[in-house]
């Protein structure tokens, strides 16, 4: 296992670097990302090696095209002119619309990131980058980066992302501007090396309009979430990982009233709502001394207090789905939030399992989800890639006092 990371001071020789490779393409140098960001002693820059010899700033008439990425797809690099701001991942801007850097530590990323139909990637120690485009993942061969540079760029990203990740604390989740979560994991954990997932936002402050012209659902489903939305209805979205579960709440968020206060509350937050009011609120892990950790339970605890017209939890994998129903019941309408499941059967033994965790046996669960959520939409992951939503239902309790989840038929318009 490798040293401990130690992060150095930058050098001189980096900034140049970073102004390099940061320059705009006419000329002028952005700004490079502030100082107090944790970088990594030695950033690898040989990764890739059909860019390593080609200077990244392009001449007067230069052709800046697109151009064709590994694997056959097309994208951009470092080319903000040609790819829809809403597909740039990373991509900030400021009030003006000017895009901002990356950070240079996604730079040796940036040909992935820049493909509009990446969405994930997975760095595997020493074994490789492997792409996913919508169709599975598929290796990088061009890509070379050790055991130790993928360390390094671990706890760059991490770091990065405003947390920590080391022996003590060795798998670690956050989010970087643009919508990128990043997850890492270090040896001996990983037993086969470090291991980071990266997931890109493609539909960043997506619109219930764009998931329908994706064919994610149709006139009748949309009828039923526009009136979801309209009542004030306590929603779950549930679905398995990847799936657009966050993207689905969003969109629909998006639709709230303006002169309602949301309060999302998430591990790392993602959910990226196109609403004036919207307050966010993220977990924070302990420090090295493993105090200071603020948990999701807590937040939803203290977010009651701050008067939300919506409260949305974004993700429920604890004790804070009792926090959450409890609040459902108490009053707070229009509230949301996801879940894990293989299937809209499989909801309510997913909840019943998070119910245990904080002290709910199988029957107060049933009584407090069938009083505090009125609709569940289920949303699948196709083997192209595409999302849509698989079942809507109702949480009932059974014959027996269990929870059951009661499918919902939506008749064509």
């Amino acid at each position: 296992m490798s040293a401990p990371f130690v992060v150095q001071p930058r050098s001189e020789s980096f900034k140049r670097f970073a102004d390099d490779r940061l320059g705009s393409h006419r000329g002028a140098q952005m700004p490079v990302p502030p100082t107090d960001v944790p970088l990594p002693a030695r950033l690898p820059t040989a990764w890739l090696p059909a860019q390593r010899d080609a200077d990244p700033r392009p001449s007067q008439g230069q052709d800046l095209r697109p151009q064709r990425l590994p694997g056959g797809h097309h994208g951009t690099h470092l080319n903000a002119a040609v790819a829809p701001a809403s597909l740039l991942a990373g991509d900030t801007r400021d009030d003006a619309g000017t895009p901002a850097p990356r950070h240079p530590v996604l730079h040796p990323l940036s040909p992935y990131l820049d493909d509009p139909a990446v969405t994930d990637l997975f760095v595997n120690g020493s074994a490789g980058l492997f792409v996913d485009r919508g169709a599975g993942a598929e290796v990088a061969r061009e890509w070379r980066a050790t055991e130790d540079d993928v360390r390094d760029l671990a706890v760059a990203l991490i770091g990065a992302g405003g947390r920590h990740i080391d022996d003590a604390s060795p798998c670690v989740d956050v989010r970087l501007d643009g919508g990128i979560r990043v997850h890492a994991m270090l040896p001996p954990i990983a037993a086969g090396g470090t291991a980071i997932s990266i997931r890109v936002a493609r539909l960043t402050d997506a619109r219930l309009d764009d998931l329908q012209a994706t064919g994610m659902f149709d006139a009748a489903v949309r009828a039923v979430l526009d009136d979801a939305i309209a009542r004030r209805s306590n929603l779950l979205v549930s679905g398995a990982a990847g799936a657009g579960k966050t993207t689905l709440l969003a969109a629909m968020l998006g639709q709230a009233p303006r002169h309602e206060r949301l309060v999302t509350i998430e591990d790392v937050a993602e959910l990226r709502i196109d609403h004036p009011h919207h307050v966010r609120l993220e977990a924070r892990q302990p420090n090295l001394e493993g105090a200071g950790g603020i948990g999701l339970a807590r937040l939803v605890r203290e977010a009651l207090r701050m008067r939300p017209d919506r409260l949305v939890v974004g993700e429920c994998r604890g004790e804070e789905v009792r926090e959450l129903l409890s609040a459902l019941n108490t009053g707070h309408d229009g509230g949301a939030g996801t879940v894990h499941a293989n299937g809209l059967g499989d909801v309510a033994a997913r909840l019943e399992a998070l119910g245990s965790l904080a002290g709910l046996d199988d029957f107060a669960l049933a009584r407090q989800v069938a009083s505090a959520i009125d609709l569940v939409l289920h949303v699948e992951r196709r083997p192209d890639g595409s999302r849509r939503i698989a079942g809507i239902g109702t949480p009932v309790v059974d014959p027996r006092g269990r929870l059951a989840i009661e499918e919902r038929r939506c008749e064509p318009q």
